[in-house]
């Protein structure tokens, strides 16, 4: 980790639990922690200066749920159900997969996360030691799970917890503690019964935290429904795996009861109102969600389905398609969604003690937002709605994790990106001339 010192005035600072009404700060950054905000800090001892004037400063976005090396798959598969879209097309692309593949396909999202102003994301797929590669250099802060499918089978179960187990044991931790690994079933219908009860089992021995998809579809339900009699959140609590440390992603069809067991087990739910709408999947209840305190984080999912990863605009889509479910203009304020793409995104992932607000003795996970942009003048009276309806990922300016700068001016200064844009586009032909042979 480096000491240097970087000191950002002149910025107007947003953060989801603090008020600073809107006056010019300035922000010193010591190693990688916020050591000081105040209106005048000395320049004089400080390695780097930027001035922010005309910038919102905000804590880095918080994706909770996507699958960083699908980038390689956008657009390959549009306007299609869940069921076509992974049965004839995402998973026989899949099956071509390897592990310097994946490392392309995140590399290529990471640029996009980067530039679009996102500082941590939480990721399920394959091959995540080499995503684990990608997050190392490109400098952001992950929480990565290999996605767990048994379908019942028991040599297979064996296969996915040894894999798991491998990426906890070779990767929580590195990257100065940027990557941190949780189980990844990938969801009721994927997993075994059995395959999920260890997964409670083990999350608790090693202290692990657990992503899954859950309740994402009607036929999802239906089809609980006809095995087990239960929904999902019902079987889910029923063999004991729901608690505190489980993000369920999607989370679209719930019954009244169900939210109920999500709140009664503290579990975190990370909304997906891209990818749900391009689906066609359905509207996740977040207002009442939130009416009951439950922690609803936000995610893009895999840009193979959304198309893209850009948290604000997918902010904005959450905040809008809530207004028009439940006919409330007020139903998801800015302030709100604001504090879903940030401080509930690093309570989701146990992260809140470090990041997700702009505060004294917190990780230096910060972004700036330039104002000197068409869409974002004149200046709304309230900054979160300037950020949340006005801006998108291309009015960042700059872009620093863990006390490092990955952007500056818009100029990527940690990745290559012309030769990464070069190597995705290879990587996508060759997959799928290999699909082709397979056929």
């Amino acid at each position: 980790m480096n000491d240097n010192t970087i000191l950002i005035k002149n910025a107007l600072i947003l953060s989801p639990n603090n008020n600073f009404e809107n006056n010019e700060q300035s922000l010193l950054i010591k190693g990688n922690i916020i050591s000081e905000i105040s209106e005048d800090i000395d320049d004089s001892n400080v390695d780097k200066v930027i001035d922010a004037s005309g910038k919102i400063l905000l804590p880095g976005f918080i994706n909770t749920h996507t699958h960083l090396s699908m980038a390689l798959f956008r657009g390959l598969a549009d306007d299609l159900s869940l069921d076509s879209w992974l049965n004839d097309h995402i998973w026989p692309m899949e099956a071509n997969l390897n592990g310097e593949y994946c490392y392309i396909g995140a590399l290529l999202g990471a640029v996009e996360l980067i530039k679009s102003g996102t500082t941590t994301f939480s990721d399920m797929y394959f091959y995540m030691e080499d995503v684990a590669r990608a997050v190392d250099e490109a400098g952001i802060r992950a929480v990565l799970s290999y996605g767990m499918i048994d379908f019942g089978d028991a040599e297979k179960r064996e296969n996915e917890f040894n894999e798991n187990i491998s990426l906890f044991e070779n990767c929580n931790g590195m990257a100065n503690g940027r990557i941190k690994v949780f189980f990844g079933p990938h969801s009721p219908y994927t997993a075994s019964e059995e395959l999920l009860i260890k997964v409670r089992q083990l999350a608790d021995e090693y202290n692990m935290g657990i992503h899954i998809h859950v309740s994402e579809t009607e036929k999802e339900i239906n089809d609980l429904l006809d095995e087990k009699g239960l929904r999902p959140f019902e079987y889910l609590d029923k063999i004991g795996f729901l608690g505190p440390d489980v993000v369920a992603a999607h989370s679209v069809w719930l019954s009244d009861n169900e939210i109920e067991i999500i709140k009664k087990n503290n579990v975190k739910v990370s909304h997906n109102p891209c990818s749900n709408m391009k689906l066609a999947s359905g509207i996740a209840p977040v207002s009442k969600l939130i009416e009951n305190d439950i922690c609803v984080s936000i995610g893009t999912d895999g840009a193979s389905s959304n198309n893209n990863l850009d948290l604000i605009e997918e902010l904005k889509t959450a905040s809008l398609l809530q207004k028009v479910s439940t006919l409330d203009p007020k139903a998801l304020s800015s302030d709100e969604a604001l504090a879903m793409g940030t401080i509930k995104g690093a309570e989701a992932l146990d992260l809140d003690d470090e990041i997700g607000s702009i505060e004294v003795g917190k990780k230096a996970d910060i972004i700036l937002i330039d104002t000197n942009s068409a869409n974002m003048v004149p200046n709304s009276s309230n900054l979160s709605s300037n950020i949340i309806y006005s801006a998108n990922g291309s009015n960042v300016d700059t872009t620093i994790c863990d006390g490092k700068i990955l952007m500056e001016n818009k100029k990527l200064v940690v990745l290559d990106e012309q030769e990464i844009y070069e190597k995705a586009r290879k990587a996508i032909e060759e997959l799928k001339k290999l699909k082709e042979a397979s056929i």
